[in-house]
């Protein structure tokens, strides 16, 4: 983490989010009122596309030339932090990183060129990250909650009532993975048991969070706050199939890094919200960085 003074009413936040396809620095304004609301405003948001999954799954460890780049990452984000006048950030790392044979040579290796200090989630507080952007909103109030969140290494699942969290579980199965050939079939198993236990049909709410369902609700070009339904999420991710990898991003408009991972990360949706016998699913478009800057926010408000 790091620190510097402001002597705005806001404070401004970072959270740099190391993932298995991209990493990713969102930044932030965040000011609570006299009667403890929280006004929060996007400063600037920038996302690399290294893909350290796709190394991690297939050998177990990042290649000397990964750790190059995510520390010559480091080194932009922390500069951009500096010229934003960021007070303070936190930099996590997900499925990729942690899983790495060799994570904490890659945390020694960024800290050294640049000075950021990575901390290594595990797919618990990763979720819990993520539920944090649905405290004090209208899904506190839901009384059967499904969330589905899609990286590139994992995919969590977290079943809440009435805003607590009663059920939550990290699987191996991410985009980066199904292209990598790297899944364990069983995978699949698990997250069909879980739902099963878990996860009650009736009166049953799914919210989707990940870049690829923001995609995909963009591209179906459904209204900011209105779901997304199952049949037309099956029809984008066939058409989006069926048009070769290097032609999807002049046809659809997705980034080149994205146009390979965007089918099987609608399949895992599509999936899961059959076995949870979902017909829509929310994208209120918050992930992992939201959360970060969140709990910042959170806990210097409580040191005060």
């Amino acid at each position: 983490m790091g620190a510097s003074k402001s002597s705005n009413a806001a404070r401004r936040f970072g959270a740099i989010d190391i993932g298995s396809n991209a990493v990713r620095l969102l930044i932030k304004d965040i000011e609570w009122s006299k009667k403890g609301r929280l006004k929060e405003s996007s400063v600037a948001y920038y996302r690399v596309p290294l893909r350290l999954g796709s190394k991690v799954f297939d050998s177990g460890r990042l290649a000397e030339s990964s750790i190059d780049r995510l520390a010559k990452v480091m080194q932009s984000f922390k500069l951009l932090m500096e010229v934003q006048g960021v007070e303070r950030y936190r930099a996590c790392a997900t499925s990729a990183v942690r899983t790495a044979e060799n994570s904490s040579e890659v945390c020694a290796a960024v800290k050294a060129a640049s000075g950021v200090e990575i901390d290594l989630i595990a797919g618990k507080e990763e979720a819990d990250l993520i539920l944090s952007n649905f405290k004090n909103n209208k899904w506190n109030d839901r009384p059967n909650l499904l969330c589905i969140d899609v990286g590139g290494g994992s995919t969590e699942l977290s079943v809440l009532k009435h805003g607590s969290c009663v059920a939550r579980k990290s699987f191996k199965l991410g985009t980066v993975r199904v292209l990598n050939d790297v899944v364990d079939p069983n995978e699949w198993k698990r997250i069909e048991q879980f739902i099963l236990n878990e996860v009650d049909p009736k009166e049953l709410v799914v919210v989707g969070t990940g870049g690829n369902i923001n995609r995909y609700h963009k591209v179906a070009r459904i209204k900011k706050h209105k779901p997304l339904p199952l049949e037309v999420l099956e029809k984008w991710v066939e058409r989006i199939a069926q048009v070769p990898v290097d032609e999807r991003s002049e046809i659809f408009g997705l980034k080149h890094n994205r146009a390979d991972v965007i089918v099987p990360a609608g399949v895992i949706y599509r999936s899961i919200m059959k076995m949870s016998k979902a017909c829509e699913i929310y994208v209120p478009k918050v992930g992992l960085s939201d959360g970060i800057i969140l709990k910042l926010a959170q806990l210097e408000r409580t040191a005060e």
